[in-house]
């Protein structure tokens, strides 16, 4: 049986911060106000936060100052990128797609990328471990 790790983490809501829940539930526009607000994000640094972290998956918070530029250094894991504020230009190879807020990406195992802001951007990146499968519908 694998266990699941749970980072420490005050930003989840008042009923869920048990360690022991089962459910889980973020206020992601709470957290974006705090990163913003941190040292860190005033200096221009890369803002990101650990909303969950299992052996499978990671769910990464992560906000980005206007002109940010981030080349990837993916092995065997597939990313999504789900933008919840800001737009995010994302470049692949010979082929590039803007994000706005509400849209998502995922990029399969092995692909080289590169990311580019003009606005201050917060995503959801999730990193998952092992071969991406199509869904079946």
């Amino acid at each position: 049986m694998e266990k699941t790790i749970w980072i420490t983490n005050p930003f989840l809501s008042k009923e869920n911060r048990s360690q022991d829940a089962l459910l889980r539930t973020f206020d992601l526009p709470g957290l974006i106000d705090r990163m913003k607000h941190e040292q860190s994000w005033k200096k221009r640094e890369l803002n990101a936060k650990i909303l969950v972290k299992t052996p499978e998956m990671k769910i990464v918070l992560t906000a980005l100052h206007e002109g940010s530029e981030i080349n990837s250094f993916q092995s065997n894991d597939s990313v999504t990128f789900q933008i919840l504020e800001g737009k995010l230009k994302f470049h692949a190879q010979k082929d590039s797609v803007t994000l706005d807020k509400d849209q998502m990406l995922t990029v399969h195992e092995n692909i080289k990328y590169s990311l580019t802001t003009k606005e201050d951007t917060v995503f959801l990146l999730t990193i998952s471990t092992g071969i991406m499968q199509p869904a079946e519908n």
